[in-house]
């Protein structure tokens, strides 16, 4: 009769022992939203027709939520320059998590600090991506002739996909 108790207590103690660590690890595991090569290939794709449509040859590059290069996209007359200078405008967004134009507006007392940083530049031209509230990513886009209008060209190659990531979960 002392071995069914034994075997309860033992039961017990293994379920509390194992559902302690459950616990605690779900504070300290993050569950991060990381976009696909495909959907940041079309947002790029997409970023560089809406240029196109307006009659400019530009460059797109998006970086995820690392600063990692992940799409990239040349239209057929841009300037080789225009790459390096998109992909840094994304930077400066992954960095700061706002738009870079709104860093070029509001932090003009650092802007000189920041130019000298590899991999971001203080330009319009970079749009943040986000999936429910978190920031996956970001387009930067450069060519043509004002960030105002590089940075509507990042919104519309965000716009090709807007119903994925307004659904994604």
């Amino acid at each position: 009769m002392k071995r069914p108790v034994t075997v309860l207590a033992a039961a017990v103690l293994a379920a509390v022992i194992l559902a302690a660590p459950t616990a605690r690890a779900e504070g300290e595991i993050l569950k991060v939203r990381i976009m696909s090569s495909d959907l940041a290939a079309k947002i790029a794709q997409g970023a560089v027709h809406a240029c196109r449509e307006k009659g400019y040859q530009a460059s797109a590059v998006v970086l995820d939520r690392a600063g990692n290069m992940i799409a990239a996209q040349r239209d057929t007359l841009a300037s080789r320059h225009t790459l390096e200078i998109a992909e840094r405008k994304a930077g400066l967004v992954v960095m700061s998590g706002a738009d870079s134009g709104d860093i070029r507006k509001n932090r003009g007392d650092i802007r000189s600090d920041l130019n000298h940083m590899r991999g971001v530049i203080v330009m319009e031209g970079g749009v943040q991506i986000r999936v429910a509230g978190s920031l996956v990513g970001a387009v930067g886009v450069s060519g043509a002739p004002g960030g105002d209008i590089d940075a509507d060209c990042a919104r519309g190659g965000i716009d090709t996909v807007r119903d994925i990531l307004d659904f994604a979960d």
